[in-house]
């Protein structure tokens, strides 16, 4: 019981530290303006129209909830991001077009990591149906697939690393290569979508060290299921 809740608190302080990270380092290169002055949204078309990308570029709302949804082939920027002209917000832009990018070329991480989704999406949910039937009842065979759902979240966590990492490669890349920003606003942009990778590594850490303690509580790492 005491190591189940040390490995929670640890989650969620490992959560709360990548939040804060992205939110701080967003805000504080959000201050400084692009020497192009050009916003967000117009350097997403432009990305995309250079690399001749049918791609939309759309306002979506929240706070960093910039995503691209490559059914609709859309790019959506959120209301922080949309518009604005600071070098943390283009950062962000140029990253989701790197996703856009990534699937126009198949790149094979974020291919697996689509056809993950519902499967994920499915495991994530029914996980815990049959954990917590199976712990209450003591009923092996629920716990055990009550795992192998939860494994499939935690596989989706660590695909989508490497598929965040190059986006932001490419981000910067594109950045630098097109002109967007000069070699002295790079950087800057570089180190918020840094912080935002964090994030990721962040959840992937968290499913894992939970993975962990589901194995040892079911007593396939020592731990006891009784």
């Amino acid at each position: 019981m005491l190591e189940g809740l040390m490995v929670m608190f640890v989650g969620i302080a490992i959560t709360l530290w990548a939040q804060f990270k992205v939110k701080r380092t967003f805000r504080k290169y959000d201050e400084f303006v692009a020497q192009s002055g050009a916003t967000a949204d117009q350097v997403a078309r432009d990305i995309l129209r250079g690399g001749g990308l049918p791609v939309g570029v759309e306002p979506v709302h929240g706070h960093l909830t910039d995503h691209y949804d490559p059914r609709d082939r859309m790019l959506r920027l959120s209301e922080s991001v949309y518009g604005n002209r600071s070098l943390a917000a283009i950062g962000v832009a140029a990253h989701e077009a790197g996703h856009a990018f990534q699937h126009a070329q198949g790149y094979v991480p974020l291919s697996l990591r689509t056809s993950l989704v519902p499967v994920a999406n499915i495991g994530s949910k029914m996980a815990w149906v049959f954990l917590i039937a199976g712990f209450l009842f003591s009923w092996f065979e629920l716990i055990f697939l009550g795992i192998v759902f939860f494994s499939a979240a935690v596989v989706f966590s660590i695909v989508t690393l490497p598929v965040e990492f190059n986006a932001s490669s490419r981000a910067i890349q594109i950045l630098a290569d097109g002109g967007y920003l000069t070699p002295e606003e790079i950087p800057a942009s570089r180190k918020v979508l840094n912080a935002a990778a964090l994030t990721y590594v962040a959840s992937a850490l968290v499913a894992i060290l939970e993975l962990l303690r589901l194995l040892w509580m079911a007593g396939f790492l020592g731990g006891s299921d009784e």
